[in-house]
């Protein structure tokens, strides 16, 4: 998430992960998460454990990233032991996605061995979305396994609201990761979504210089 002013939201995420086993199985597990916004760019992103595919019942939250860009403090929340970890950070976060290549580095010259192509536009949840795409080719001497293998990133990026709408990861030798934005609300969120909750005992993190 970008901590971007004036563009106030909130969203579901759902992550999910799919893996071969040996025996021709799949492995197969999903994790949905509350994500906001508000007008002033603070962020709050929640972290769930990922449950079975198909599993009717909801997954444990794990942790909660809480950030405010006026002041660069970043607070991670564990509902577990209630405790609140924050710093603040030395310079501000990048206003795309750390994993747009194509809107953070222009000079971006890849190897012979990746392949970027741009898969145009379409529209998703009410947003018009631009769609990247990065193949990695390994020759079988650098993965390990004897054999080569093909490494694909995707994403679909909606420049409104500075937000991948949709994320593909393919990775042969660790699964397919996707991860999709859903139940869009362009509504301001609530702000309690962006302070610490009462009875967190509040640990400073900053490094010292």
């Amino acid at each position: 998430m970008t901590p971007v002013s004036g563009q106030p939201f909130s969203a579901t995420v759902t992550i999910e992960v799919k893996r071969e086993l040996r025996d021709g199985s799949f492995w197969q597990r999903v994790a949905t998460s509350l994500i906001a916004r508000d007008s002033q760019g603070q962020i709050h992103n929640e972290a769930h454990a990922f449950v079975p595919l198909g599993l009717d019942r909801k997954s444990t939250l794990m942790s909660v990233h809480i950030y405010d860009p006026r002041t660069r403090l970043s607070t991670f929340l564990n509902p577990n032991t209630h405790i609140a970890r924050q710093s603040t950070l030395a310079r501000e976060p990048a206003t795309a996605p750390p994993a747009n290549w194509a809107q953070m580095d222009q000079r971006f010259r890849p190897s012979t061995n990746v392949q970027l192509e741009d898969l145009g536009t379409q529209t998703m949840e009410g947003f018009y979305v631009h769609g990247y795409r990065r193949t990695n080719t390994y020759d079988a001497q650098s993965t390990g396994t004897g054999r080569s293998i093909v490494v694909m990133d995707e994403y679909w990026y909606a420049e409104d609201i500075r937000l991948n709408l949709l994320e593909k990861h393919n990775d042969p030798r660790k699964g397919d990761f996707t991860t999709t934005v859903t139940q869009m609300d362009r509504t301001e969120p609530a702000g309690e979504l962006f302070v610490v909750p009462a009875g967190f005992r509040i640990v400073d993190v900053t490094p010292q210089n």
